[in-house]
């Protein structure tokens, strides 16, 4: 048993091939930190799977301990190639992120369409449509990101 919000984690460097992390996330003070951390206790090339509410499911807000509602692009701006990665020097790259919706929406293949990006990049529009105009209408329930670890020897990270 550990605090996850009292760093550093109780973990050697470079530990870990795989993390887990089921609706943890949404509860820690500071992600940016938690992520660092992550970073630090595994290895290079580790992946890493974080599953949590999406910010429109109602469990995100019925929670009263969830301190972050989530979207699909959070966890972007811990790869090289984001625009405001200078939060952190814990680098990721996103290898996929499911997202689950409501029962009536994947059997009418809404779901299959928001998920299309993890199939083809060119599908990124979808994702982006449903986020920026239909979420709150075709609602979210649990996003799952699988992330690389990535550790560049020349920063010591």
């Amino acid at each position: 048993m550990h605090d996850l919000n009292c760093y550093p984690y109780p973990f050697l460097e470079d530990t870990f091939d795989f993390i887990r992390m089921s609706h943890v996330v949404e509860h820690v003070v500071s992600i940016i930190k938690t992520m660092e951390e992550i970073h630090r206790i595994a290895k290079n090339g580790a992946e890493v799977e974080i599953v949590t509410p999406h910010y429109t499911d109602s469990s995100s807000w019925q929670d009263p301990t969830h301190l972050w509602h989530l979207h699909s692009g959070s966890f972007d701006f811990f790869q090289e190639s984001h625009q405001s990665s200078y939060y952190t020097q814990a680098r990721f790259v996103v290898l996929r992120r499911d997202i689950k919706l409501l029962k009536l929406f994947k059997a009418l293949g809404i779901e299959f369409l928001v998920n299309l990006e993890n199939r083809s990049k060119g599908f990124r529009r979808i994702r982006v449509f449903w986020e920026q105009y239909l979420c709150f209408i075709v609602r979210g329930k649990v996003m799952t990101f699988r992330l690389k670890v990535v550790k560049s020897p020349s920063r010591g990270i």
